[in-house]
């Protein structure tokens, strides 16, 4: 089974960056397709970008566009979300996600939380 373990999540204030990192162990054929979530109190689970292989498909939620980028390191089986001007409204739950096929997702990470003040 794959194994996912999100790093870098903590809270920052309105404009802040942070950068989240998701390490996976397993086969590389078991996570061609990784990305992130987030889910914040009362509401539904959203997708936050999306990463196939080393980029041939990608996907960034519009509400993050612009702000958000979503990469990944084949070699290092690490996934990451760098997140700039952060806003209130991204406070949320932040979780890793893996699977073998485009938006199909298997496997799970725990979550890091992010919070934005101000």
């Amino acid at each position: 089974q794959v194994q996912l373990v999100e790093s870098g999540g903590g809270s920052v204030q309105t404009g802040g960056s942070l950068r989240l990192s998701c390490k996976a162990s397993g086969t590389v054929d078991s996570s061609r397709c990784m990305g992130w979530f987030r889910q914040a109190p009362g509401k539904e689970r959203e997708e936050v970008a999306l990463i196939y292989t080393d980029g041939v498909l990608t996907y960034i939620a519009d509400s993050v566009k612009g702000r958000f980028t979503i990469s990944r390191d084949i070699a290092k089986n690490m996934v990451y979300l760098q997140m700039n001007s952060l806003k209130p409204e991204d406070t949320a739950m932040y979780y890793c996600a893996a699977g073998s096929a485009w938006r199909s997702f298997d496997y799970w990470g725990q979550g890091t939380q992010v919070t934005v003040s101000s």
